[in-house]
């Protein structure tokens, strides 16, 4: 007796040490992995992660007294995760990245009565190599899609057999391996991982990647818009507040008339556009050559130019009245500008 306890003390030290010399702990479930797969899974954790394995309650006593030595109480809860045949998980690699690992990490496995799927058991449509026989009505009775074509058995349509946190029956784990699905995973299923003071469990660990980013990229744009808006300048918004409030000083400069290198262009643009919509409505003969030749080009643009149906009439009749007042606005401040 003295030796088995002089074996387990030796262990909680060694598990204790291995604790404390890492900064992500995570526990991870072993029990039902076979001997092979547990031997690949370990070479392919090599370099990023230690794992070891050993009794639960040597385990909870470890996370216990490293949690004391380090100072760290937040660290001691993590025992309350310890389940199945646990196992200890010592890393540096981020609590995500290590789920995202395991999960990949998995490879299927054939169906075995009273396990739980982690996931919908599909039986797709088609042809399968089964011949006829009583497993065709066993599929009839529980409600499968099937019947003989060709001498053999096909499924008429994809039919889910299982939804995921099902357990699996002994006649649907007959069915399932005849037609070579397998619904199960083996792998290493994390319970829990530690860093630096909180407590990761799988349900928040496992992130639809494309989601979280599209996420964070509308974050981004909301706040930098956000920035733009009020003026609060940054690293990243300075420039695009610049631009607006150069835009926004310009456009007040035209819409005064106040001429200014940016600004002239586009006033005297306006009055000239002004100037020929007034044009149209005088005579031929008052019309210089020159006016003629603009009031031609205007025509020729005008009718290469798509017309607008017919709910858009309305919406451009009143910005062509905004226009008209805006060029009307220009000439006055011309008129003003050159006496």
């Amino acid at each position: 007796m003295a030796h088995v306890a002089e074996w387990k003390k030796k262990e909680v030290e060694e598990l204790t040490k291995i604790i404390k010399s890492h900064p992500v702990i995570a526990l991870v479930d072993v029990a039902g992995v076979p001997a092979y797969p547990l031997s690949k899974m370990r070479d392919k954790l090599r370099g990023k992660a230690l794992l070891r394995v050993s009794r639960n309650t040597l385990i909870e006593l470890a996370i216990k007294r490293a949690a004391q030595e380090l100072g760290k109480p937040d660290l001691e809860k993590l025992a309350d995760y310890i389940e199945g045949g646990a196992a200890i998980l010592a890393t540096e690699m981020n609590p995500f990245k290590l789920y995202k690992l395991l999960e990949e990490s998995k490879t299927p496995a054939p169906a075995k009565p009273g396990a739980v799927v982690p996931k919908d058991v599909v039986i797709p449509a088609g042809p399968t190599s089964i011949p006829p026989g009583p497993l065709v009505g066993e599929m009839q009775a529980l409600g499968i899609p099937a019947r003989i074509e060709r001498g053999k058995v096909s499924i008429q349509k994809d039919y889910t057999v299982l939804k995921a946190g099902e357990v699996i029956t002994e006649q649907l784990a007959r069915i399932l391996n005849a037609l070579g699905i397998e619904p199960l995973e083996v792998g290493l299923n994390l319970l829990a991982a530690y860093e630096d003071g909180i407590i990761y469990t799988p349900n928040v660990l496992a992130i639809d990647e494309e989601e979280y980013i599209n996420m964070l990229q509308k974050a981004y744009m909301h706040a930098f818009n956000l920035s733009v808006n009020i003026a609060y300048p940054t690293k990243q918004t300075i420039e695009a507040i610049i631009q607006k409030a150069f835009l926004g000083a310009k456009n007040v400069a035209i819409e005064a008339g106040y001429i200014t290198p940016e600004t002239v262009e586009d006033i005297f643009g306006r009055a000239i556009r002004a100037v020929l919509l007034i044009a149209q409505n005088l005579p031929e003969e008052l019309l210089d050559e020159k006016t003629k030749e603009l009031l031609n080009a205007q025509a020729q643009v005008a009718v290469a130019t798509p017309q607008p149906t017919e709910e858009k009439v309305e919406e451009a009749e009143e910005e062509e009245e905004e226009e008209e007042a805006s060029e009307e606005d220009a000439l006055a401040g011309l008129g003003a500008l050159f006496g």
